[in-house]
């Protein structure tokens, strides 16, 4: 069978590969498109499955509306060039409506969810032949409140906050200053017993040396203490605005409590070799 341009620009549009390696695909199935395109799919999934072992430490990081608030996503490449990309972008765009529309609970549920094209991994795994990196979706996370408010630097750091109640203005600088200040818990309540009384003990052990009295002891490392578990409060720390008022305080005026937050960057956490 003849194989016309007719016939590999047909492939192509259905595959997203190149042309000459559509018309490869042709000849070898004798003008059989659906064969061509079983052929093909089975190919790129071997490809995608070679290039699982290699790094993704670049993409984006962005939210979409739930019905009770927000889903924070972060999905991962290999280059900042394919992280700008509009087959890379289509897809993150696809994965967040799939989350904005099914609560999962696992990124293995979410490959799962049928998006177009197939389901999310299949999608994931085509694309990984098509571009020729590997992709991942990292995590997800869902933030529900009130009133939740989102913050992106550049689709390299992205956070979400939720109040009790107030205006959505408000809930969004808070995630502008998580995004800048990176706390760790939103109150001291919030902090593991064990990481403050480890923290205690290393400051006790630091003080011991200053052969001052052990009530003053003491109220050194309440004091010191106090100050580093501010550092990692939302709470504790100076709003970003407005350095003259902590978060507390903030919230506190507008008769609001902070109920939820969750801050994503890109890659953070992830081991990349270095190569020379």
């Amino acid at each position: 069978m003849a194989i016309t341009a007719a016939l590999v620009k047909e492939l192509r549009e259905r595959t997203g590969s190149g042309m000459m390696e559509c018309k490869k695909a042709l000849v070898e199935t004798n003008g059989d498109i659906e064969q061509a395109v079983e052929n093909m799919r089975k190919a790129g999934m071997a490809k995608a499955d070679k290039k699982a072992s290699r790094t993704a430490a670049d993409g984006v990081v962005v939210a979409g509306n739930t019905g009770t608030g927000v889903v924070m996503l972060e999905v991962n490449c290999e280059t900042d060039f394919v992280a700008k990309g509009d087959d890379f972008g289509g897809f993150v765009d696809a994965v967040l409506a799939a989350l904005s529309e099914n609560r999962v609970d696992s990124v293995e549920a979410l490959n799962d969810v049928a998006i177009a094209g197939g389901t999310v991994d299949e999608v994931r795994r085509g694309l990984i032949a098509k571009i020729g990196e590997n992709i991942s979706i990292r995590r997800f996370e869902y933030v529900d409140g009130d009133v939740v408010g989102v913050y992106s630097h550049g689709g390299r750091i992205i956070a979400a906050a939720a109040i009790s109640g107030g205006e959505v203005e408000l809930a969004r600088d808070i995630a502008m200053h998580i995004t800048a200040s990176t706390p760790l818990y939103i109150t001291q309540n919030d902090i593991d017993q064990d990481y403050i009384a480890k923290e205690k003990e290393i400051l006790t052990e630091q003080a011991a040396s200053s052969g001052k009295p052990a009530e003053i002891i003491e109220k050194m490392i309440q004091g010191r203490l106090n100050k580093q578990l501010n550092e990692v409060t939302l709470y504790g720390q100076p709003f970003v605005k407005d350095p003259d008022q902590t978060i507390e305080k903030l919230v506190k005026a507008a008769g609001v409590d902070v109920t939820a937050m969750s801050r994503y960057a890109v890659g953070e956490g992830i081991e990349v070799e270095e190569t020379d």
